[in-house]
């Protein structure tokens, strides 16, 4: 190779780093996903009043009783699988196990109303020992028992045709 060659190859090269640099830096800069949390954390308690931060993805509503996790631990993921954590059942605001999750340890009727839940449920999750709990639709004087958890089926990644229809729930067997 001549010095000529050898010459336009290396000021070939240094423009072709200065246009990628100049481009890449024009670029937006993504949000990291600790900013997207926070974001999401203030929209969640702004629309939903009351709770208090746990984490930096979690909200506590009476003390503990009822938490909601606004955003995936590992977000990004296109395959979402159910995610409760032992000692709690999970209600998703969204068809296979789509955040933000609910989640109780309760025993006995609860109405979902309280926690700002109702009409929101479409993937469940149960992970306790023991027990059974029933979604139940309020209508009129009479509630209906729309779809079960438990031990012998822990998960539901589509409530389907009950989608948004839960008002209560009643966890028994306790």
């Amino acid at each position: 190779m001549n010095r000529f060659s050898l010459r336009y190859l290396q000021t070939a090269a240094l423009i072709t780093t200065c246009v990628l640099a100049a481009t890449l830096s024009a670029q937006p800069a993504a949000a990291y996903p600790a900013d997207t949390t926070r974001a999401a954390m203030a929209a969640y308690l702004h629309e939903h009043p009351g709770g208090t931060p746990i984490s930096d993805r979690d909200i506590a509503y009476g003390g503990g009783t009822f938490i909601v996790t606004v955003t995936r631990a590992q977000a990004g993921h296109a395959l979402a699988a159910a995610d409760c954590p032992s000692g709690w059942f999970c209600f998703y605001d969204g068809v296979n196990y789509t955040y933000p999750r609910g989640r109780l340890s309760s025993c006995g009727w609860q109405d979902l109303g309280t926690w700002g839940w109702r009409n929101r449920t479409e993937s469940v999750h149960y992970n306790m020992s023991s027990g059974t709990v029933g979604f139940l639709n309020e209508a009129g004087s009479v509630d209906t028992v729309l779809f079960t958890a438990g031990t012998t089926r822990r998960t539901i990644a589509d409530v389907n045709p009950y989608r948004n229809q839960a008002d209560y729930v009643s966890r028994t067997n306790c």
